[in-house]
């Protein structure tokens, strides 16, 4: 009989993945707010793909709450304003936790900034066990340091834990040549390389994270969240959205 730690055999291309999520992706088009049946919906889709095996770690921003970078506009202290963005990342991390938890995962919140009393600190050997066993594993807090972005400590933790790619669910189907809301004559790009959307500034992520993927040779899939089945469908190998890559 096998034991009950024993990693599930995965039925997908992937076998441990790095999801990304902006926190606007939360909040719909409710502006500040936390949008439960959006919430539900992805912890639901994440929980289905869980059980074909993929091992899964989340990521989440806070733009939904907090933007450090806004608050640094205002007037505030950057590094104050950074530390802000990054408990607006906790409050998220919970809130999908406590979604994926009524759907029936097992799930873990680790945070950079030691928080004992709502998540685990950040260890890298303990996330890869966890993941392991099988539980959805949600990084909150950023890196923990100011002036790093979630698209960073996406990338860094990815790499951390030997993910095979980032999978970045946005608002829109991939990476362009322009707005596409904005601009009707802009162009999806299939596929590009790093150095491509460094140097073409395409916002696919900010240019550490680029780089820190660049220098790790670590994929990155650019879809729509809000179409449904896009997880399940990048997680199974088919071909959506955006590819960045060498």
């Amino acid at each position: 009989m096998p034991s009950k730690t024993e990693p599930k055999k995965s039925k997908s291309a992937y076998k441990r993945i790095l999801l990304k999520l902006s926190g606007e992706a939360l909040a719909g088009d409710n502006t500040h707010r936390i949008d439960e049946k959006i919430v539900r919906d992805i912890a639901q889709e994440v929980f289905e793909v869980s059980k074909t095996g993929a091992q899964i770690a989340l990521v989440i921003g806070g733009g939904n709450i907090y933007r450090g970078a806004d608050g640094e506009r205002m007037g505030m202290d950057r590094v104050s304003s950074d530390y802000m963005g990054m408990l607006a990342t906790v409050i998220n991390a919970l809130a999908l936790q406590n979604a994926l938890e009524k759907c029936g995962a097992i799930t873990r919140v680790q945070s950079a900034i030691e928080m004992s009393k709502v998540a685990e600190p950040y260890i890298r050997r303990k996330a890869m066990r966890h993941l392991e066993k099988g539980r959805i594993v949600i990084f909150a807090a950023g890196t923990g340091n100011p002036y790093f972005t979630t698209d960073t400590a996406a990338a860094l933790r990815a790499i951390e834990i030997d993910a095979e790619a980032i999978f970045k669910a946005t608002n829109v189907d991939g990476i362009y040549t322009a707005d596409p809301k904005k601009d009707p004559k802009a162009k999806k790009f299939k596929e590009i390389t790093y150095i491509d959307a460094i140097n073409k500034r395409l916002k696919v992520m900010d240019t550490t994270a680029l780089t820190l993927c660049m220098e790790n040779k670590l994929p990155i899939l650019v879809f729509d969240l809000h179409k449904k089945g896009n997880i399940r469908r990048a997680v199974s190998g088919e071909m959506i959205g955006t590819l960045v890559k060498n």
